[in-house]
């Protein structure tokens, strides 16, 4: 990557950084294009160099967050799978993942689980797009767990995909807003419970 693509990339990053904070505080419509700018350090014409609008900036940090967190999780099942993990294995490594993940970006979470409630927006089929692409990663590990036998044939592999998506989030919100004191270890653990017995058919 040369010099001028990596100044530009560390500028977008230090916008996406802002907007998400300032967003995630005060809503979208509450949130100017100076107040993004400020929070960055850089100028207002910097923004629209780098995004046509305050909406394509939203769009874009969307696509940016929900891609990090895909990788992530992708990454947690193939470490797995090449350390001869079960596929069950898998998907706890992937909680564990996304459970980081929240923890490291809590203001995204925040903002991207808000919006799935609001169908009224201009980025929404944008959003579906996103929300796919996670939901996609954990479909994988279920589909290969139920063709190899290990998980039930029964199983509704798109629903089960987007309920494990959604439990990690919503318990890392609610442990971030109302159990701080519990350590990440200490709730992972009991997403795992969760897990094993639920979806990989043990006892805990």
């Amino acid at each position: 990557m040369d010099t001028t693509s990596a100044r530009r990339n560390a500028t977008r990053q230090k916008l996406y950084e802002a907007a998400v904070t300032l967003i995630a505080e005060q809503g979208f419509s509450s949130t100017t294009v100076e107040e993004i700018a400020d929070r960055a350090g850089v100028a207002k014409g910097t923004v629209y160099y780098n995004f046509k609008s305050k909406t394509e900036l939203f769009e874009e940090l969307l696509r940016h967050g929900v891609a990090l967190l895909a990788a992530d999780l992708r990454h947690a099942a193939d470490k797995t799978a090449a350390e001869g993990g079960s596929r069950v294995d898998a998907l706890d490594a992937m909680v564990r993942a996304g459970l980081l993940f929240i923890d490291r970006y809590p203001a995204f979470t925040q903002l991207y689980v808000a919006e799935l409630w609001r169908t009224n927006r201009a980025w929404r089929s944008t959003l579906t797009v996103v929300r796919r692409q996670v939901v996609a990663v954990v479909e994988t590990v279920l589909r290969a767990g139920v063709e190899e036998g290990e998980l039930s044939g029964e199983i509704d592999i798109p629903l089960t995909a987007a309920a494990l998506v959604g439990m990690v989030l919503v318990a890392a919100l609610d442990w971030q807003s109302f159990q701080p004191e519990r350590s990440l270890d200490d709730v992972h653990g009991a997403l795992s419970l969760l897990l094993q017995g639920r979806v990989g058919g043990r006892v805990p």
